[in-house]
């Protein structure tokens, strides 16, 4: 891809513009398609939406909190909701522009660098702007697919690419939840990946969020497209307790199972994650199970490393451990591949410990 952050949300926004000037005199107080705004407070999100994420990446915010300076008036004309759309995505550019290349800041999807926040600008001015024209009755947008794409292999990981950039625009859209795609049916929970793991080549991890684990639990995706003989009964079994954790209070972003994505085609291929957050003495569980059509390839070990590279790197954790079975003699070369030591064993279980790697001598 060619495009960058800045440019890319250039053209987003010019072609928002574009599109909502020209539908201006309709009747914004008409509902946005598959929406429960109207119109008018669709568009509105949007300029709030380039506010508050040029905010947090110029402020490098850390938690959910982000001022908001008002670029509409309550009652704002359509044209002047499109004037505001265009000077916040302004903001956004400036923003994005300015920040340093390890500047991080908070996003409920995912903490995210400034090129994540501008694909998070591209994909709200996009689809919004869809649900918009849709809702006054002009349904013909159809933005660059050089764009589209850029927002696909920035944020959504897990998204196929099959029909490849040609195809982006429909696959953004299906990706979303707004339309099916290719005799797939449309996606009914959904998230982007502002923050995936990476773990390799060949895998990346995407954290299995509450909604997208009640979903696998109840027998659905999660928004993944799965290799055939996926997901496993072990992921559905960690999404359930992701979502039980989360009713009752107990749920820690971060904590929780991921999905294992096999890059070269996006297909899910196994789930890999934590039992629960580490616990006084700094101590976590973890688990992983691949589908069988995925085992033997070396997934596993990249997952795991991956993930523990990820864990050691948050605060307070000191060490992880995992359980395996006696006789499943591919499950203990992957935590051994993987760096964990055997700590024991008992009634045909025999644990494994890993600790971060000692610091330079006087720290």
């Amino acid at each position: 891809m060619t495009i960058t952050g800045t440019h890319a949300i250039d053209r987003a926004v010019s072609l928002t513009v574009q599109a909502l000037r020209a539908a201006a005199h309709l009747d914004w107080s008409a509902p946005a398609a598959g929406l429960e705004w109207s119109c008018h407070e669709t568009a509105v999100h949007v300029v709030n939406d380039f506010v508050v994420y040029a905010t947090r990446i110029s402020e490098r915010l850390a938690d959910g909190f982000a001022p908001i300076e008002r670029y509409t008036a309550p009652g704002a004309a359509p044209s002047a909701v499109v004037d505001a759309i265009e000077a916040a995505g302004r903001k956004l550019t400036a923003a994005v522009s300015a920040a340093d290349p390890d500047d991080r800041a908070w996003h409920p999807y995912g903490t995210s660098d400034a090129d994540g926040f501008a694909a998070m600008g591209v994909v709200e001015a996009l689809l919004h702007t869809h649900d918009i024209l849709d809702g006054l009755g002009t349904p013909d947008f159809e933005p660059d697919p050089e764009l589209c794409a850029y927002a696909l292999d920035r944020l959504f990981p897990h998204v196929p690419r099959d029909a490849g950039d040609a195809a982006a625009w429909p696959t953004l859209l299906w990706a979303t939840g707004r339309a099916e795609l290719a005799g797939l049916p449309r996606q009914t929970v959904w998230r982007w990946y502002a923050d995936p793991v990476p773990a390799g080549d060949r895998i990346v991890l995407c954290e299995i969020s509450p909604d997208v684990a009640t979903d696998l639990a109840a027998g659905g995706t999660g928004g993944f497209t799965w290799a055939a003989d996926g997901p496993f009964e072990g992921t559905r079994a960690a999404a359930g307790m992701t979502a039980k954790a989360y009713a009752e209070g107990a749920y820690r972003p971060g904590w929780g199972p991921y999905a294992v994505i096999r890059t070269h085609d996006r297909r899910a291929v196994g789930g890999i994650g934590f039992h629960g957050a580490p616990d006084a003495d700094g101590h976590a569980e973890v688990g992983y199970d691949l589908v069988p059509s995925a085992r033997g390839n070396g997934y596993a070990t990249e997952a795991l490393r991956g993930l523990t590279a990820r864990a050691f790197g948050q605060p307070g954790l000191t060490a992880l451990h995992a359980s395996v079975d006696d006789g499943n003699a591919p499950s203990h070369a992957v935590l051994l591949r993987a760096g964990f030591e055997r700590t024991g064993a008992a009634d045909g279980t025999v644990r494994y410990a890993l600790r971060p790697a000692p610091g330079p001598a006087g720290q």
